[in-house]
């Protein structure tokens, strides 16, 4: 591994799901195809509603022969309810690991295969390449504490953040809102979420739909800001809203915005231009 710098992320908590049933359990719900995750893989996955908006987003890394699903910890207790739910008489047991688990980012990228998260072994828990971007760097998920003996240098709060809004990376509770973002409008196929191939899943009717019959007109984009905007700032194209802001960070942010009025240019917020960027993940 050739990074020497890492930040923790404070925003994420882990659980541990094991049990005979708990890839079947797994592979009827959520957005990835979880027969892909091995000691050398790991995937970027979400849970869906049925009608096919946004709840939760996690990885899932295989570490001790059990699944580590790396999540938001702010809504780990919804997360962990809704499991329960749809568990009904599956044999999968959920704890919440979050005590005895911490997650980090490790800078820079040491891969430049986005595809797929290769992963191994590493202090006592696992590091995969981000499944969503290369570029974000590795994860890892790793015991409490555990990060201290690499011997690595900690990186500012903020360059974990700044890379992440550059890339046009979306994060949950900010470009990702629960019960209202579609998966597609936010590239979650493009970033390596969604197995459309691999069965069904919650959710998967309407994101299917979207898909084949072009029906996505927002996207997510990194734009400039030349000036001061904050996150839920109205982007106009003439007197017409375009979209929002949703991330900033330094002169730079992520907005959900209308394509054709991307394409028409022109766009402001507060009187302030906004220059949006296609991702370089995108296929849009």
């Amino acid at each position: 591994m050739t990074s020497d710098r890492y930040t923790t992320l404070p925003g994420r908590a882990v659980l541990a799901l094991s049990g005979e049933d708990v890839r079947p359990f797994l592979q009827g719900l959520i957005t990835n195809d979880i027969e892909q995750v091995s000691p050398d893989r790991a995937i970027y996955a979400a849970l869906l509603t049925p009608q096919g908006k946004f709840l939760h987003d996690f990885f899932i890394a295989e570490c001790g022969g059990r699944l580590l699903v790396d999540c938001a910890a702010a809504r780990i207790g919804d997360l962990i309810k809704r499991l329960t739910m749809y568990r009904m008489r599956a044999k999968v047991m959920i704890t919440d690991e979050s005590d005895s688990w911490a997650v980090h980012a490790l800078l820079p990228a040491d891969s430049a295969n986005g595809a797929a998260g290769d992963a191994g072994d590493w202090l006592g828990g696992i590091a995969f390449t981000d499944p969503r971007h290369a570029a974000l760097g590795r994860r890892t998920i790793v015991p409490t504490g555990a990060i201290l003996e690499a011997g690595l240098t900690e990186a500012a709060a903020n360059e974990y953040e700044a890379l992440r809004i550059s890339l046009g990376v979306p994060a949950d509770g900010q470009e990702l809102i629960a019960d209202k973002s579609m998966p597609l409008e936010s590239g979650f196929d493009e970033l390596h979420g969604v197995a459309f191939d691999k069965g069904c899943f919650i959710g998967q009717e309407v994101t299917t739909r979207m898909k084949h019959r072009n029906l996505v007109k927002k996207r997510l984009f990194p734009v400039y800001l030349n000036g001061d905007a904050a996150p839920g700032s109205a982007v106009k194209c003439g007197d017409v809203e375009a979209g929002e802001i949703r991330s900033v960070l330094d002169g730079r942010a992520i907005a959900l915005l209308r394509l054709d009025l991307v394409e028409k240019g022109g766009l402001t917020v507060n009187g302030v231009a906004v220059t949006p960027e296609k991702p370089d993940w995108a296929k849009f």
